[in-house]
């Protein structure tokens, strides 16, 4: 596997001979959103299931992210873990010749915009809704409710006349999207009308990469709190 050109010789070499391991779960959002972008790229990679409640597991995990989050990719021929979502993105991405970022930097900026758009205002939101339900349901999560009805609306202009959310293919904005756009879904259905993000969301869940994360996960929906408003073409 072969780097793009993007003046970046004196940092790597040529050939990427790269032996990878994600640490991660198949139900988490956020290890959705790396899983995408793995088999975007075509990257081969070991995986590890970490199961929180088994001590070895969590101590293999502290062992490559010291504060306990995952997903984690260890680097085995360069020594290297990375963390956080967007990161290893952009790692994966720099590394087998990706392309998730554009060359064109006002499109990168774009994509970054929106990754960080799709973690912090549906993800972040989302698992509050979803923590709240786990401990009864007694929370006040109006807030997090309202962050995301503004949010789909944001997305829905941004999507007028476009097929992926930022730059001119598909990108890292779009691995963030997948899931993120999937999981809030169930805890806030779209607000009817609005039509170009549903058309998005239907594009996102047609996407080969996309299809294979889901596929993974099926087995483990049904540890989900929002399993009964999971879509059953995806259980």
């Amino acid at each position: 596997m072969y780097y793009r050109s993007r003046n970046r010789s004196h940092l790597f070499p040529r050939r990427c001979t790269l032996s990878l391991t994600l640490y991660y779960h198949p139900l988490s959002s956020f290890c959705h959103k790396v899983l995408v972008a793995l088999y975007e790229i075509d990257t081969p990679f070991d995986r590890r299931i970490i199961d929180f409640g088994d001590d070895k597991d969590r101590a293999e995990l502290l062992a490559v992210s010291p504060i306990g989050k995952f997903p984690v990719i260890r680097d085995h021929a360069r020594k290297r873990d990375v963390v956080e979502t967007t990161i290893i993105i952009e790692y994966l991405d720099h590394c087998f010749a990706g392309d998730l970022i554009p060359g064109v930097w006002e499109d990168a900026l774009q994509v970054r915009l929106w990754d960080r758009f799709f973690d912090n205002y549906l993800q972040m939101p989302m698992q509050q809704i979803v923590s709240d339900r786990m401990q009864g349901g007694k929370g006040d999560v109006k807030k997090e409710r309202a962050t995301l009805e503004i949010a789909y609306g944001m997305i829905d202009k941004q999507m007028a006349g476009r097929t992926w959310v930022a730059g001119p293919g598909f990108s890292m904005a779009d691995c963030a999207a997948a899931p993120a756009l999937f999981y809030t879904s169930t805890v806030q259905s779209f607000p009817p009308g609005l039509t170009h993000l549903q058309a998005y969301f239907d594009r996102l869940m047609e996407r080969p990469s996309v299809q294979r994360v889901m596929i993974e996960a099926k087995p483990y929906f049904q540890f989900y709190p929002f399993v009964d408003a999971v879509p059953k073409r995806f259980l």
